[in-house]
């Protein structure tokens, strides 16, 4: 059960924009870690996207109770998933307090297969029946579902899952309207760039200054943002390896470096070419 239809805006919240240990990083004492700008504390990379109808959660990294509580937000009411590695998964168990908000309604997660394999190895308490017995708040109360290509529905909203990849792992980045969310990726396959086509705001990773085997950097990060060609782009998925001084030299005046708590508005009118 999602929540009461609202005159909510559809916008899509950055939650996280940092690397996958954070920023500051436990014992870094580099410029960045140690800096009192607020935007340059970074916890996990995730995003929440709010529609009229609900609120739909990307990833479930370990700092996503601290997410929500800076944000004011109770729950989600259903969660996309982009990839298996930790720092997107294992804030899993945080959505246990979603049941009360949703009338202990099953939460849907979007996902492939190898994602669902992971979860249901990394969180098997979760599928025992006697542990959920005991107590349905004692688990996260959770179904999968599987993402359809070329696109599915979310709470209404059409979802466009964008195939990318991280290295030598396949992962998901998504589009809803104008909007698209592309994290941990460091190449886009050719097929991709279509889906990408009239993005007029664009959340890309840029991990640090120089090239990463599995993330782009600042550079290949501009490469894409300059054949997407998006009205705004906000970089996520932020290392402290990544001078903001140093890297703001480089930016164009329609990129600039995302950061926790940013909010970027959508429009579900414009979807990608050919679809």
């Amino acid at each position: 059960m999602a929540s009461v239809a609202s005159n909510r805006q559809r916008e899509l919240i950055l939650l996280g924009t940092g690397t996958s240990v954070g920023v500051p990083v436990l014992g870094c004492q580099c410029k960045v870690c140690t800096s009192s700008d607020p935007k340059l504390h970074r916890t996990r990379a995730s995003a929440l996207i709010t529609t009229p109808a609900g609120r739909i959660l990307i990833d479930t990294g370990p700092d996503l109770r601290q997410q929500f509580l800076r944000e004011g937000i109770s729950h989600a009411d259903a969660i996309l998933m982009t990839h298996h590695h930790a720092d997107h998964v294992m804030g899993l168990d945080d959505v246990r307090v979603f049941a009360h908000y949703r009338g202990d309604s099953p939460l849907p997660i979007y996902c492939d297969p190898e994602v669902e394999a992971v979860i249901r190895r990394a969180f098997s308490y979760a599928f025992d029946p006697n542990v959920y017995l005991h107590s349905k708040t004692a688990v996260p109360l959770i179904t999968f579902e599987r993402i359809d290509r070329p696109s599915f529905q979310v709470l209404g909203e059409t979802m466009i899952p964008i195939p990318l990849k991280h290295g030598p792992s396949d992962v998901l980045g998504y589009r809803i309207g104008d909007v698209a969310y592309c994290t941990d990726v460091n190449h886009i396959p050719e097929e991709s760039w279509a889906l990408l086509a009239g993005v007029r705001h664009l959340v890309i990773d840029a991990l640090r200054m120089t090239p990463h085997p599995t993330h782009f950097g600042l550079h290949e990060s501009l490469e894409a943002i300059d054949r997407i060609k998006p009205e705004r782009a906000y970089l996520t998925h932020i290392s402290c390896r990544l001078d903001p001084d140093e890297a703001r030299s480089f930016l164009p005046s329609h990129v600039e470096l995302g950061y926790d708590g940013l909010r970027v508005p959508i429009d579900v009118g414009i979807a990608a070419a050919d679809l």
